[in-house]
């Protein structure tokens, strides 16, 4: 999706928003951290970098659209930057951008079994594409296995439908 740019009617630019989260590449599916000041996103981005995921952008992540698919980056100011609490900001080998497949909604854990949510991002951006959504305490050990779990079922379509218990 393109616009105008106000002041520059020759000069076309991207819609994009810049928005409060983190967001790093486990192998070529971005998993967008989702959360409140001090729920865990940069945390949680760090045990999956040390876990062999790579950075794509920590605290402020560019969510745009490319072929209606919902795609992220970090600003140019903030690349390769991780903010490690206890120790600073250090650099990082970085991903320049990648396509969001997971959203994660850090806060309290939800229901045991939950339905299905979608991530709705900010005007301007309407994705052709829908990213599913899951809810997890980033604070939590199994986290970032939770995480890898559900970008296999999600991309592998391994949900069972129903669920029997003996």
């Amino acid at each position: 999706m393109r616009a105008w740019s106000w002041n520059c009617p020759w000069q076309r630019i991207m819609d994009e928003a810049n928005i409060h989260a983190s967001c790093v590449a486990v192998g070529r599916h971005g998993v967008l951290l989702l959360g409140k000041s001090g729920t865990g996103k940069s945390d949680l981005a760090l045990r999956l970098i040390d876990q062999g995921a790579v950075l794509v952008a920590d605290d402020r992540t560019i969510l745009f659209l490319e072929k209606g698919a919902l795609h992220a980056r970090a600003p140019s100011t903030i690349k390769g930057l991780l903010e490690v609490r206890g120790l600073g900001i250090v650099k990082f080998r970085s991903r320049a951008r990648v396509k969001i497949s997971l959203a994660v909604r850090l806060s309290r854990e939800g229901p045991r079994l939950p339905g299905l949510c979608f991530y709705r991002p900010p005007a301007p951006l309407v994705p052709i594409s829908r990213v599913p959504e899951i809810l997890l305490n980033g604070r939590h050990t199994s986290a970032p296995a939770k995480i890898r779990a559900a970008l296999a079922a999600f991309t592998n379509s391994l949900f069972a439908d129903t669920f029997v218990s003996k």
